[in-house]
């Protein structure tokens, strides 16, 4: 399938989405470009690499699918993401009690928070890191454990923003939403026909290599091999893979043979670029697969959707 260069058009509806705590990477950005590519009226959207569920959020916001499921592979993660969905309130009220604490003594309520994650995984001690963390990005060691260190210009969001954002992402997810931890794989191969999967691999690379942002790491070739399964066997889904930033690029494109089409979005300036005063602009990379080229009504129905003046007529009212 050819290839297109796009700057998405951005949707009203998604303006006010909420988010439950701030996560790097740029889906809630690209949300724009993902949404209108979900057919209207979709029963659930699967989205197996979770992180932020910033896809998932926003089609529940915009009336684009009746319900979602998310999964990751980090355990501790998808316990948080339980605590925002079944007691968002508890879990405010000791985020407020760790923001306090780190009022008086910033630096020690953050090593507090850390040694105690790695040996409970409580989903506050998360919630307040993610709070804290330098860009938000989540790093490990090679015992697993996280090791990232806190952004000392911060104290985390305040109590009353942070109970804002979990109430409100809790009543949007609501019971129209359920949760699992585990490989992407299962999820995608019991996708049903009406189902959309939105895929967001935390790391591509030509070997089985761990990167230290993550949990477990992600070869390309395993990845091919269950996405051609897929195509086989008429899954619809949406991947975000690979791009480029200021002409640099990361990461290998997806096999050709897969038949998907590979959309080149503009996702802005890169957050990396402008910490270092320059303005490069980062094209993320979108693939599409046939199956669902199909139900948008080809290749031209598919741009369509993303383009400024009809982008907004895609979401139902």
């Amino acid at each position: 399938m050819p290839e297109a260069t796009i700057t998405p058009a951005k949707l009203s509806k998604l303006a006010d989405a909420p988010y439950a705590f701030p996560y790097q990477g740029s889906k809630r950005a690209l949300a724009h470009a993902i949404v209108p590519l979900i057919p209207t009226g979709t029963p659930r959207l699967i989205e197996p690499f979770a992180g932020s569920a910033a896809v998932a959020i926003g089609a529940l916001h915009s009336g684009a699918v009746q319900a979602a499921h998310i999964r990751d592979l980090n355990a501790p993660l998808m316990a948080l993401w339980d605590a925002v969905l079944a007691t968002p309130a508890q879990l405010a009220d000791e985020y407020e009690h760790l923001w306090k604490l780190g009022h008086d003594d910033a630096a020690g309520t953050f090593r507090l928070a850390r040694d105690r994650f790695n040996i409970s995984h409580r989903p506050a001690d998360l919630l307040y890191l993610l709070n804290r963390i330098v860009k938000a990005a989540i790093r490990y060691n090679a015992k697993g454990e996280f090791n990232q260190g806190a952004d000392n210009r911060r104290l985390g969001a305040k109590p009353k923003v942070t109970r804002d954002r979990i109430m409100r992402t809790a009543k949007c997810l609501g019971d129209r939403t359920t949760t699992s931890t585990g490989d992407y794989a299962e999820l995608l191969h019991m996708a049903g026909p009406g189902d959309v999967v939105y895929m967001d691999p935390p790391y591509q690379g030509t070997s089985g290599s761990r990167d230290s942002r993550y949990v477990s790491g992600l070869p390309r070739e395993a990845f091919a091999r269950e996405l051609a399964r897929a195509v086989d066997t008429g899954v619809s889904f949406l991947i975000s893979y690979d791009g480029t930033t200021g002409g640099r690029s990361y990461g290998a494109n997806l096999p050709d043979e897969l038949g998907l089409l590979h959309l080149h979005l503009r996702a802005g300036t890169s957050s990396q670029s402008t910490l270092q005063g320059g303005s490069e602009e980062t094209i993320e990379s979108l693939y599409v697969s046939p199956a669902l080229v199909a139900r948008l009504g080809g290749i031209d129905g598919a741009l369509n959707r993303l383009r400024p003046t009809l982008g907004e007529l895609q979401l139902p009212a």
